[in-house]
Formats: structure tokens, sequence, C-alpha cells
């Protein structure tokens, strides 16, 4: 390492500032935990640093890959880090060429170095240290265009914080299809305060929505800090579906990419799985380039949250594809999976409308069903009165909100993805709107929109009784009314962030809802982990003591 450069744990600057995101403490942590490797820790913490400087744009791809090779060289034997170039056409953009001959059933790369790894695995968030220090330089790249072809496929969340309710099952859901060991929670939940909101007592509540919630897999990002410091290319970003994932047959357990990481979601396996190999299906660990990079990692290797790749290969049916264990057993359906890259799959709907899509979620199971609806329409009158007095589940809002969903419908070009829902939501209620209409129910009539609240001279009133002069809401047209009526249904999100955006990583999983301030630290939630069988720390269930985590627990 050149004399100039900052010692571990300094800024760019040569300041004890600390360069890991979540703070000085997991920073001291993380090196603790290299010290108890056979791996150099202070390279370990510099490439680190470093790996998070490039995201940012402080230092080039090129600069980074030339400042450690010669230290890489000797200390692992070989150095197969990528340099990210656009000229890079190989099948994974620029990574996935050096593992092609391990996916032969040669012998892995892990195998041949003989490197097992030992050693150890937040009382705050952190959120709070990104950008609090100058960079040292003009940046060199624009971290935003870091992104591949925006026509591929890019597997990725929007997740709706402000109606999650904390019940763990996505937690359970992911274990039960992955096996990890207690306390490797490839997909997290926690409840939280930051000093500007509280989260309520969890024995003493009026609404799950009191609380402040946090959902946290892994981001994986376009641009990932851990793929860039890992020496085997065990940890990289598979061309299909960007999904970053790791390589069980090739990765030495070094663990570089858990301190690279800015988000604390990597696991080591220190001891044999709790799970036995014979027990996992060959379909769930192997994905279609039949590397392992799924379900519970082997002893002495590195595993975090996936994104379900035996899933998105068709491994489990064309049924499954565009679907993840979390999502599918979230209640609420806040964790929304699903090609980010189009603006028609269930995460950017979301994102786009997310009080339409709360509306589609909710009124789909409300509405009578359209294999029904005719039948019980049959001798009923054809106005709305006659209609809502008949029918279950027809009331005049339910009507006026399916009404609504018709009237700010999009045309898309691209068709859904497969495994999203939305579209089949939308589809259920713009059937039974068809229906009344059949039925004879004048929906577009302004005699029937004017029952139902959906004309625009009725946003363009002043309250009653209020002696104004001007409405509160101002109106231009049809959409905007049905719109304002969706929202005023179910509101709109108040915020939407992706965590530690600044650092230029580009996560794939954007959150709708109150993100964790500096001073975010976890609480108790209205259900604990031990109360569905799951352990919060990974260190509770290790025989020997870990580094102490709180909220983003990676050990």
């Amino acid at each position: 390492m050149s004399s100039d450069e900052p010692a571990p744990g300094e800024g760019p600057d040569g300041t004890d500032e600390p360069f890991h995101p979540l703070g000085e403490s997991w920073q001291d942590e993380l090196e603790d935990l290299l010290d108890e490797t056979e791996y150099d820790t202070e390279l370990g913490m510099e490439m680190g640093r470093d790996a998070i400087r490039v995201t940012k744009g402080e230092l080039s791809e090129e600069e980074f890959h030339e400042r450690y090779h010669d230290d890489v060289m000797e200390e692992f034997g070989e150095d197969e880090r990528p340099i990210a170039s656009p000229d890079d056409g190989n099948d994974e953009g620029g990574l996935g060429a050096t593992l092609s001959k391990f996916a032969t059933g040669e012998e892995s790369r892990r195998e041949m170095l003989k490197k097992a790894g030992a050693g150890v695995g937040f009382a705050s968030l952190g959120w709070g240290a990104v950008d609090q220090q100058e960079p040292e330089q003009e940046a060199v790249e624009d971290p935003s265009e870091v992104h591949p072809d925006e026509d591929a496929t890019q597997w990725g969340m929007t997740i709706d914080l402000e109606y999650c309710d904390g019940c763990l099952s996505c937690v359970t859901a992911c274990n039960a299809e992955h096996n990890w060991d207690l306390g490797s929670n490839w997909m997290y939940v926690l409840a939280f305060e930051d000093g500007d909101v509280e989260s309520p007592d969890p024995d003493n509540f009026e609404s799950h929505r009191d609380f402040n919630f946090l959902v946290r897999p892994c981001q994986h990002c376009t641009d990932a800090p851990c793929e860039k410091v890992c020496p085997t290319t065990a940890r990289h970003t598979r061309e299909k579906g960007g999904m970053v994932l790791t390589d069980y047959d090739v990765c030495i357990g070094c663990r570089y990419c858990q301190v690279a990481c800015p988000y604390g979601v990597n696991y080591f396996q220190w001891e044999e799985p709790t799970v036995d190999e014979e027990e996992l299906s060959p379909d769930m660990v192997y994905d279609y380039r039949d590397r392992r990079v799924s379900s519970r990692a082997p002893r002495g290797v590195m595993s975090k949250c996936v994104f379900d790749p035996a899933r998105q290969d068709g491994n489990f049916g064309e049924s499954n594809i565009g679907t993840v264990a979390c999502e599918v057993a979230c209640p609420p359906s806040v964790i929304q999976f699903g090609d980010k890259n189009n603006p028609n799959s269930d995460p950017s709907r979301y994102q786009e409308n997310p009080a339409r899509a709360r509306v589609l979620i909710r009124l789909s199971t409300m509405l009578p069903s359209p294999d029904n609806l005719p039948s019980m329409l049959e001798g009923v009158g054809t106005d709305l009165d006659a209609i809502t007095g008949a029918v279950d589940g027809l009331d005049e809002q339910s009507i006026m909100l399916a009404t609504a969903v018709q009237i700010t419908n999009v045309e898309y070009d691209q068709e859904a993805p497969p495994g999203d829902t939305l579209v089949d939501q939308e589809a259920t209620i713009l059937e039974v709107v068809s229906i009344l209409e059949d039925h004879g129910l004048a929906l577009q009539s302004e005699e029937v929109l004017s029952e139902l609240g959906l004309t625009v001279d009725q946003f363009q009133r002043p309250p009653a009784g209020s002696g104004e002069d001007s409405p509160d809401i101002v109106v231009n047209n049809r959409e905007d009314v049905a719109q304002q009526r969706l929202e005023e249904y179910i509101p709109p999100s108040g915020n939407e962030f992706e965590l530690l955006a600044d650092l230029g990583t580009n996560p794939n999983v954007t959150y709708l809802g109150q993100e964790p301030g500096p001073e975010a630290h976890q609480v108790p939630g209205p259900t604990s982990y031990e109360d569905v069988g799951m352990v919060s720390k990974r260190q509770n269930v290790l025989e020997d003591e870990t580094v102490g985590l709180g909220i983003i627990d990676s050990s």
C-alpha cells in the first residue's frame, strides 16, 4: 500500500472520520472480525473504504483495481476482480467469464486455495455517517450512469413501510424457502425511533401504522461495493435479472464483502449448517448456469438475500417467475417484487401511484367475483340505489372506487412481467365495472358520476358552510377527480427514498414511508422474533460471542 494512503478507519483526508456509512462502532467491529481471520485485516479495511469511494464517484474503477492488484495477488494468489468498462461485452457484464470454468464440475477455487477462513461475526442505523465530510477531490465518475441496459430485466422491490404491520411473515417465509441458520436474517424487519419519530409500546398501541418500520433485504445494488473487493469474483452481478449473488463454490470466506457492504446484509456461515446438504433441493441451490448461488451457504462462506434465482429461472414453474417468497407471504402486500425497468411491473406501478396500487389490492378482494356478479344482478334495477341495495359487496363507495380505477387506467406499451399481481387485480375491478355497465348502470353519465362524487364541479365549489371563495382542492379534469378520490380513500405515501442513495450504489429497492434518521435505533415491534420462532441477532445462537449488532444484524 502506498505510504500516503490513509490508514484503515481514516477518512480520505487522513482524519479519524469513519469511512463506513454505519458508523465508527460498526467499522471497529468489522476490523475486529477481520483480525480473527487468516486474511490481511488492513487490506480488507482499505479495500472496503475505497470500494465505497468508487461508488460515490471519488475514485475510478481502474485506479481502484490498480491500487490493490499487487496486494491482492500476494494475499490470495490471484486477482479476478473485474474492471468495469462500457465496452466489456462478456456474459456477465465484466463478471461472468471468470466464473464459467467453475460451473462444469471442476474443482472449485475454494477447494484449490484450501482457505476456509475462521473468525467471529448496530446499536444504531448509522445512516447519518453518509456525506458528513467533503470528498478529497471532484468526482471522477457520475454514479447515476452506472446502470446497465434499461431494456434488460432488473429485479427489484418497492416496499411500502407505511402499511407494513411488522408481522415478520416475510422473515419466516424466506427462512422456510432458503434454510438459513437462525439469526442469519436474509430478510429483516424492525421497528425504530430516531429522535424525531417514535414507535409505540408494543403492548399498548392503537394501530400498526403507529410504528416506524424498516424492511431490510439485500439492496442488490447496480454498483455494488461488495462485488468490487471480492478477489475471486464469487460475489458477482448476474447479467440475467441483475441480481447480486455469491457463488458458494468460489467463495473463500475472506469476508471483505462484509466490510465493503454499506447496508450490513452479509452473513458468514461459521459452523456446519443446521440443514444438511441432503435436505436441499438442487432446483433451489443451482441457478440456470449450474452455479451454486441459493439456499443456505456451506460452512466457511458468505450468504445473503438472493432475490430467489431458482424462482426467476423457472425451476419451480412459470407461475413462480417474477415472485419471491417474502412477497408472496406478506399479508398486507407491502413488498412488491418485479422488473424495475418495466413501468408496467408491480414495483414500478406501486412506486408511481401508491394510492391507486393500494386501492387495487384492497378493492379486488372486496368486490363481488365477476363470475358471480351477473347472476347477482338478475332482476335488479339499473339505477345506483337498486344495485347497492341488492348486491352484497357493492355500495356507493366501492362502485366509486372501481369507477375511479377505470378512469385512471393507463395503457402500457410493455406487457406486465410474469408473477405480477396488480395487473390481475386491476383486471378484476375493470371487469366488475364492465358488468355493471352492461347491466345498465350508466357510469359515464354526469348524473351517476355526480352521485358518486366524480365530477369536476364538485371539487371546484367551496366546502359547504366554509364562507370561502375558493375550494381547498382544484382539479381540472375527470382523471384528476378520480385520482383525488383514490387518495382520499388510501392516502399517498408522504415520502419515497432509497437507503444510502448518496453513496451512488444505485440500490434496486425503493421505500415508501419514513426514512430512518441519523440517530435511528431499534425498538421492540408488535411481533417479536421469538414469537415466530426466529432470532433477532445472530450472536444469540453462536457458540462464541460475535460482534454486537442491533438494527442491521450482519454477523
